[in-house]
């Protein structure tokens, strides 16, 4: 007896060794398995959508009056003559305008054509350091903002001569964007199609009437 009892014991001890085994193998594999689940369930992290960026576009209430290119006096280059309104300014179209800066003409009481012409004649001649504006005259341009003189240093030289010549041909190839009316200089009377008649006077300044186009409002920006 003594001898079967080890056995036995064995058997008994390896029986409830597999029972324990067997009850512990499904929760091995529910755990596995709800592992697994979580896993494939978890939710994966996907990146914002970039937004589409902002279009530039002008302020509203904005007059832009063009200019066209601006040459050097012996490069006078003329660009097709256009305003430029709010409603069909592209935003493409910004970069190829660039802002005249104010000029030496005191702008008070001119009008916007007016205004641009000095402008644009400031930033093509440096030389000019002096342009009249809105003075009482016995005749309206003056007075009304339509008329400019442009004082020309030492007008009887060579250099001065030459000067205000190069100013008259801008102004005049620039006559449709200017609304040039007329220039006198030396004597000589100018209309948009060329001089029309002498004796006029003017040898120390280019006079320079325009179309007007109406008084500023505060919102008009000037662009060559």
């Amino acid at each position: 007896m003594g001898r079967h009892s080890k056995p036995s014991e064995q058997r008994r001890i390896s029986s409830s060794s597999l029972v324990l085994a067997l009850l512990a193998a499904p929760a091995a594999v529910v755990l596995a398995a709800g592992a697994d689940v979580h896993r494939d369930t978890e939710p994966v992290a996907t990146p914002a959508p970039t937004p589409p960026p902002v279009p530039e576009v002008p302020p509203y209430n904005l007059e832009v009056v063009a200019s066209g290119s601006l040459g050097g006096p012996a490069d006078l280059k003329v660009a097709p003559a256009r305003t430029v309104s709010v409603a069909s300014w592209k935003v493409a179209d910004r970069a190829s305008y660039r802002a005249l800066p104010v000029g030496v003409a005191p702008e008070r009481g001119l009008q916007v054509k007016t205004i641009l012409a000095a402008r644009a004649i400031s930033a093509v001649f440096p030389e000019i350091q002096q342009i009249g504006g809105v003075r009482s005259d016995a005749l309206r341009w003056h007075p009304n903002g339509l008329a400019l003189d442009v004082m020309i240093p030492n007008p009887g030289s060579a250099e001065g001569i030459a000067i205000g010549n190069q100013i008259v041909a801008y102004v005049i190839k620039n006559a449709e964007r200017f609304g040039m009316q007329d220039a006198i200089w030396r004597g000589v009377y100018y209309t948009p199609n060329g001089p029309r008649g002498s004796g006029n006077g003017h040898f120390d300044h280019v006079h320079i009437t325009t179309t007007g186009g109406g008084y500023p409002t505060g919102s008009e920006m000037y662009f060559r």
